[in-house]
């Protein structure tokens, strides 16, 4: 019998998929579910396809060609390591443990180490584009074990989606890298979906398009710069009417869910002291719809709350709308890669910035038109400090920032609450901002704490506290 090229474990929806995926293209499969049922049902379903049942662990050990390559397709968390436990009595030094699932970068980190310390390589590989993307070509991130990229880059690369010839799938480091970088992808997910809503509210209930051209005009954006999955998707759903005509995202309560990356994303963006608000106002949003019985509440008995009724939306307003989206999401994407930055200065990784671009670019969810404009702001740069500071970035914002201020406005005059896309501009405008009212923070935390200042005049080495009761300045050292 010949060996499987690689053997996946876990057949939901993710693991089947990437195990048909890997046998479209040549290459011979293991595959094993905890519960076999499954596993019958994927051959019974594809008899014609290359694929080997096992039902125990050490049957499907013993099917995979050595160096084996074990692709892990299982719920993040526990069931991960209880999985890698069953595995290693039966693996041999050289073997490969692929974890693809949402797993925390941090646990990668944890079993790179174990695993390394036994002669097994581990890759912590972040996997992108739902269901779809892992039957027909997601994009992949891994990174951990460098001697491993060389048995499984063939293969990856093969089933990863292609966008002008090139696969969506580079090595991406040390460590969890692979897993940090699906990590903050998700949150620029949330904050792409959540600024999305906003756009579609003010387009409703501020500047009320009926249905037919709430449709038209997300379709009609997906054709310039905003074109990509979540803005195509968006189109169709709103295309989608009840026998009555009526919208069926209407019968859809508003209260998202959400499985914790982005609450990861923005947490970590906390300890490493980056100003992730657009993220973060995502996350937020979601723990606010949640509050649905609390705010039908609120609804009634807060009222207009200075709201004024009746206004028409001024001419062009879908236009500024459409910049106020096209800007935040600007914003959105250069607060992640800050994000990316400063975990490569922390965590010692060399993560090619361009190269994390092009993979973004097709099979994910966040794909859009404007990562190539992120890997060309790289390759003009590679030291580039923001991607706000890139020429592209700032021609765009020259042209479209008038219309986020103008549809800003016209929102909050209207009651519509915007959270993620004025987190945008407020962060832009505190980035464009030499000055901050930051001075007057520092002075109150001297004033009741003693926690002492920088003069603007004086090296930032040197500290000083004032005598607010009094007239005297002393310098202090920083212990």
């Amino acid at each position: 019998m010949k060996l499987a090229d690689i053997g996946v474990i876990g057949m939901a929806v993710m693991g089947r998929n990437l195990a048909l995926n890997l046998a479209d293209h040549g290459y011979t499969v293991a595959v094993h579910n905890r519960s076999p049922g499954r596993t019958d049902e994927l051959i019974a379903e594809y008899p014609d396809k290359s694929l080997i049942a096992c039902h125990d662990v050490r049957t499907f050990v013993q099917a995979l060609e050595r160096p084996r390559v074990c692709l892990l397709m299982i719920q993040a968390g526990a069931a991960v390591d209880a999985q890698i436990a069953q595995l290693l009595p039966h693996l041999d030094a050289g073997d490969i443990v692929i974890d693809g699932g949402n797993s925390l970068w941090e646990d990668s980190n944890r079993r790179l180490a174990a695993l390394e310390a036994r002669g097994l390589l581990f890759v912590g590989m972040g996997i992108s584009g739902g269901e779809e993307g892992a039957r027909h070509g997601p994009a992949l991130m891994p990174a951990g074990s460098a001697a491993a990229w060389p048995r499984v880059r063939e293969m990856c690369q093969a089933i990863a989606a292609k966008v002008d010839g090139a696969p969506c799938c580079e090595w991406l480091g040390d460590g969890g890298a692979g897993h940090y970088v699906k990590m903050v992808h998700n949150g620029i997910e949330y904050g792409d979906m959540q600024l999305i809503g906003e756009a579609y509210q003010l387009l409703r209930d501020g500047a009320g398009l009926d249905a037919d051209a709430l449709a038209r005009t997300f379709r009609a954006w997906n054709e310039g710069p905003l074109a990509s999955y979540l803005i195509e998707i968006t189109a169709d759903i709103l295309d989608v009417r009840k026998p009555d005509g009526a919208l069926f995202i209407d019968d859809i309560l508003d209260s998202s869910g959400q499985k914790g990356t982005g609450k990861w994303t923005a947490s970590n963006a906390i300890d490493l002291g980056v100003p992730l608000t657009l993220i973060a106002e995502a996350v937020s949003s979601r723990f606010l719809s949640s509050l649905k019985a609390e705010r039908m509440l609120a609804a009634g008995k807060l009222g207009a709350a200075g709201v004024a009724a009746g206004t028409a939306a001024p001419a062009g307003i879908a236009a500024d709308i459409e910049s106020a989206l096209y800007c935040s999401k600007l914003v959105s994407y250069a607060q992640g890669f800050m994000l990316l930055r400063a975990a490569a200065e922390r965590y010692g990784w060399q993560l090619a910035f361009g190269d994390i671009a092009l993979v973004w670019r097709g099979g994910c969810i966040i794909r859009s038109r404007f990562l190539d404009q992120i890997k060309a702001a790289y390759a003009r740069a590679p030291a580039l400090q923001n991607l706000l500071l890139d020429g592209f970035f700032v021609g765009e914002f020259a042209r479209h920032a008038a219309g986020w201020r103008r549809a800003l406005a016209f929102g909050i005059a209207r009651g519509i609450p915007l959270p993620a896309c004025s987190a945008a501009l407020s962060f832009f405008d505190g980035y464009r901002s030499a000055r901050l009212p930051a001075n007057l923070l520092q002075a109150q935390r001297d004033y009741f704490g003693a926690h002492t200042y920088r003069r603007i005049d004086r090296p930032v080495t040197e500290a000083f506290h004032f005598d607010w009761n009094g007239t005297r300045e002393e310098q202090r050292s920083d212990d």
